[in-house]
């Protein structure tokens, strides 16, 4: 399998042909790898949030989720094993079984406020893009040790004016550990 050194990490060639398809030599879009490096709660909203960031710091991804989703998000962080599986441990499990792989997530675009994203996976010779939800492809990609990136169209949507205002008005009670 040939690989590409971009981003900071390695990737498959094959997977940025999935990533970036060409058409009489457009140019590739720009995306970014992003760390999650939090997770947190909304008492306004009422919801989680999800914080993807860039290695460097200066692009913030602000997600906002599910209880449920945050509850696997949080698990896969602090690598705890359910006595049974979870939804997003079971199709790491059904990828496993059949050596499938989840090469990467990507978060593709956000719009009216509802986010976007695909999972790139490596089945025998062939690869797959699957359309998901950004909090299971994010709980996918903790569990497969899989890069989360984002597209450049989606991190310059998002209002980080806003985003900081929010940031601002949050105090520190609002930070801590998932309630279960």
């Amino acid at each position: 399998m040939r690989n590409s050194k971009m981003l900071g990490c390695t990737v498959p060639v094959a997977v940025w042909r999935f990533l970036f398809p060409t058409a009489g030599g457009a140019s590739f879009p720009v995306i970014t790898q992003m760390h999650l490096k939090g997770l947190m709660f909304d008492p306004y909203n009422n919801a989680y949030i999800v914080v993807l960031r860039d290695e460097e710091g200066h692009e913030m991804l602000p997600i906002w989720v599910g209880k449920a989703e945050a509850g696997a998000i949080s698990m896969a962080l602090e690598n705890v094993a359910p006595p049974r599986p979870m939804t997003h441990d079971f199709m790491k499990s059904v990828l496993d079984a059949y050596d499938a792989k989840v090469i990467s997530v990507v978060i593709t675009d956000l719009n009216e406020n509802t986010y976007f994203a695909k999972i790139h996976l490596m089945y025998e010779d062939s690869e797959y893009t699957v359309d998901a939800r950004p909090s299971d492809a994010i709980a996918l990609a903790l569990r497969s040790n899989a890069p989360v990136f984002a597209r450049e169209t989606v991190l310059n949507k998002q209002s980080s004016e806003e985003l900081e205002q929010w940031l601002e008005n949050l105090k520190p009670e609002d930070f801590g550990k998932l309630d279960s």
